[in-house]
């Protein structure tokens, strides 16, 4: 079948990595998808224009083996801009069946917050849309935590205004 001993040799070494990465899939079949939520964002102190904002992450850790944060990658949209892009490194070992909070410092971009404030001019809106998007690298092969949230924020710092109740109809003897 193999007349050539370079053919011969790469078969063997697809084989062989092909069993490796089977090998590695199946070490921990009890692994699970540590969990990540948005637990802060907040403005901070500036120099010049352009503000920079705070950001927390819970790293909940649901396994019996520590890991080590490698890096973070992120980007905060509000109302369709994306207005942080950011990127983080250094970070706490999240130890076996615990939880960490991370603090990432993002700095917003200046375009995409002048372009903000046009459309929010052009459309004004007391609640802005957010979309918080990041990726956590945890090292290994394919271990990479992925994030999404959504929510809305007023401007104003007041809370959201509850949806008012559909009046119950009234009856024959209120009426």
């Amino acid at each position: 079948m193999f007349h050539n001993p370079k053919s011969k040799s790469g078969f063997i070494l697809v084989c062989l990595s092909s069993l490796f990465l089977q090998s590695c899939a199946t070490l921990d079949p009890d692994y699970e998808q540590p969990t990540v939520t948005l637990k802060s964002f907040r403005a901070m102190p500036s120099e010049g224009m352009v503000p920079s904002f705070e950001i927390g992450l819970n790293v909940l850790n649901p396994n019996n083996t520590a890991f080590q944060l490698q890096g973070v990658v992120y980007t905060v949209s509000i109302q369709g801009h994306d207005v942080v892009k950011g990127v983080g490194k250094d970070f706490p070992t999240v130890e076996a069946y615990s939880e960490e909070t991370i603090k990432l410092t993002a700095t917003a971009n200046l375009f995409a917050g002048v372009n903000l404030v046009m459309d929010m001019m052009q459309n004004p809106s007391e609640n802005l849309e957010f979309e918080f998007e990041a990726k956590l690298d945890t090292g290994g092969f394919g271990r990479s935590i992925r994030v999404k949230e959504k929510g809305s924020f007023r401007m104003d710092g007041k809370s959201r205004i509850p949806e008012t109740e559909t009046p119950k109809p009234k009856t024959d003897s209120e009426i």
